[in-house]
């Protein structure tokens, strides 16, 4: 990729994650060889001192951080406080220690959940923090809020590169295939994927259908992020989304073309659509020359390949 300093190390907080991995990948593909990564395991991003010191030891030029406590809207609601503390550790742990042991850019990684529960339509960075958040993903959107100003504060106060992406509804390789704790995309793979094994004749899905989503290939994710560690002076804070949404109803209907299940998918309308539209607004992202390129049948296509390679 034009721009991207191949002979930097890169540190990849959360590589065996779908967006840490698919960064990995794209960086690999881009020539850069010199990657740090470390498992749970192996280093709690939690422990401060444990942080400190693996960033000191290592000594990237350049930090990644997408690592992070994640869970459907089940978990959020069940557990908030481990939601915004085991976050909130997360980030000022990694970015404090950056600052610390001198990393000369940061770029952090959040979640659309940052922004107002009822935000104008398609979601523009300035109206974080303008009303308030939605209360099943609170703990986990506040603690994103604070990293993504953490960084903000010091790249005012101490002129650090320190900036982040907000990624809309991802889905992809290495995706989350759990049957109850996956997200709309991975959830309907596996449903209407079980239903074509099983020769169902009927698929029955929550709501009328109508409600609009925007979803974003986690591979185009990546570009998108590597594309941002190119500009000498990238936005404090910018979203990466597709750029469009489609009705749920079509997406299911993409998701059952492709993995070959030819039933009738049937609306339980008695159950709730959720929020009609939830689109990001990336007009910023785009003027600085990038777009996101894996048409929805394709990145669908790579889903389901993966999802077969790992459920065997």
């Amino acid at each position: 990729m034009n721009g991207l300093q191949t002979d930097k190390r890169y540190y990849i907080a959360g590589h065996r994650g779908m967006v840490g991995s698919a960064i990995c990948r794209a960086l690999t593909a881009a020539g850069c060889e010199d990657q740090v990564t470390a498992t749970s395991k192996e280093l709690d991003l939690r422990n401060q001192e444990e942080a400190d010191t693996f960033v000191k030891e290592k000594s990237p030029d350049v930090m990644v951080i997408a690592a992070a406590k994640v869970g459907g809207i089940h978990a959020n609601s069940t557990y908030p406080a481990e939601f915004l503390y085991d976050n909130l550790m997360i980030a000022s742990n990694l970015i404090h220690a950056a600052h610390t042991h001198d990393v000369e850019r940061v770029l952090f990684l959040g979640s659309s959940c940052i922004y107002p529960k009822f935000a104008e339509q398609p979601i523009r960075e300035d109206s974080l923090l303008t009303s308030s958040l939605e209360p099943t993903n609170e703990a986990y959107a506040i603690a994103k809020i604070a990293g993504l100003k953490l960084c903000e504060f010091y790249r005012t106060q101490y002129g650090r590169l320190y900036h982040s992406a907000m990624p809309s509804n991802l889905y992809g390789i290495g995706d989350n295939y759990h049957p109850e704790n996956s997200h709309v995309i991975p959830a309907l793979i596996r449903r209407f994927h079980e239903a074509a094994q099983r020769k169902d004749e009927t698929v029955v899905m929550w709501g009328t259908g109508t409600p609009l989503r925007e979803f974003l290939f986690a591979d185009d994710l990546a570009e998108g992020c590597l594309h941002l560690l190119t500009l000498p002076d990238p936005p404090s804070l910018v979203n990466i989304g597709a750029g469009y949404d489609l009705p749920i109803a079509e997406i299911a209907k993409m998701i059952a073309d492709t993995v070959g299940f030819e039933g009738e998918i049937v609306n339980d309308t008695s159950k709730p659509d959720g929020t009609p539209r939830k689109l990001m607004d990336s007009s910023l992202i785009n003027s600085l020359g990038w777009k996101a390129t894996t048409t929805l049948e394709e990145g669908l296509r790579l889903a389901y390949q993966d999802f077969l390679a790992r459920e065997g």
